[in-house]
């Protein structure tokens, strides 16, 4: 087995762990405060975990290959997490929290398109057809909603599928970054694009919260003891993310990490209780189907 595939499924089992987590916080924060959350928390270990790496034999020169290109693409890959990250949090409170993040794995196909712009990288028929077959399970998961709702401000579809692109552009962009150093072995490049990306993150959302939503960075200091578990997790979840795209394309990654749909479906009926009703079963057979087809 590659290792970037065993790498994919923690991440994206601690992904949906993380995820768990961040519903809890909306009601005692803004979407946009629960989102800051993500980031703020999972910065200092990132930092952390940067720093014992680069104690390690040979590792300590990759900070020094940060340069403009690197720069560039940490921003990229920051601002499309944020607004990945702030509509998939929006999604929670309109739908149950399956469906909203079924329509947020929309990102393995347009990672790929961005993929192939921005970086060049080519995916086979295989992979795309993997993509293909479970993204008609992410529509069976959310045929129930209707085509005007796709473009309403306030649907679910909507803000799963800009959450979907912001990721996807965000997959690439940090993909990008780890690419632009020019030392250090995966896991150190991977570890040194988060902790930038993150520092980044928790600056712009920072001060976006000072300005439109006084008091907000309060409420996220308030609730520290339970938004420290989300920072631990997202931090956990993203260095696995950011390793197995270093040495993997972003949209075969991120394909593979639709197998946090079945880690969400799991938390939805064992969790929150929340019912599942047969179309959502069958689009999860689609779903493994494709993943079938991406490792198979």
């Amino acid at each position: 087995m590659e290792l970037w595939i065993p790498i994919t499924i923690v991440a994206a089992f601690l992904q949906n762990v993380r995820s768990l987590m961040q519903k809890q916080l909306t009601g005692a924060l803004s979407v946009n405060g629960a989102s800051y959350v993500r980031f703020l928390y999972a910065l200092p270990f990132a930092w952390a975990y940067l720093l014992i790496l680069s104690q390690l034999p040979d590792q300590s020169s990759t900070l020094g290959g940060i340069d403009g290109r690197f720069l560039a693409y940490c921003l990229m890959g920051s601002v499309g997490q944020i607004v990945g990250t702030a509509a998939l949090v929006a999604s929670f409170t309109h739908r149950n929290f399956a469906v909203g993040t079924a329509f947020s794995k929309t990102e393995a196909m347009q990672a790929a398109v961005f993929g192939l712009v921005v970086l060049e990288d080519l995916i086979d028929a295989r992979v795309a057809g993997g993509i293909a077959v479970s993204l008609v399970g992410v529509v069976l998961l959310s045929a129930n909603v209707r085509l005007k709702e796709m473009f309403s401000q306030n649907g679910v579809a909507g803000l799963g599928i800009l959450a979907g692109a912001g990721f996807a552009i965000a997959a690439v962009g940090f993909r990008g970054a780890s690419l632009a150093l020019p030392e250090g072995d995966f896991i150190v490049r991977a570890a040194t694009t988060l902790a930038m990306a993150l520092t980044m993150q928790t600056l712009i959302m920072g001060v976006y919260l000072k300005i439109r939503e006084p008091g907000e960075i309060t409420r996220v200091s308030r609730v520290w003891r339970r938004a420290v578990w989300v920072g631990v997790t997202g931090a956990a979840a993203s260095a696995c993310w950011f390793s197995a795209m270093t040495i993997q394309t972003a949209a075969l990654v991120r394909a593979l990490g639709q197998i946090e749909l079945i880690f969400t479906f799991a938390t939805s009926v064992w969790i929150f209780r929340e019912k599942i009703v047969r179309r959502e079963v069958f689009g999860v057979v689609w779903v493994v189907a494709g993943l079938y087809l991406l490792i198979g």
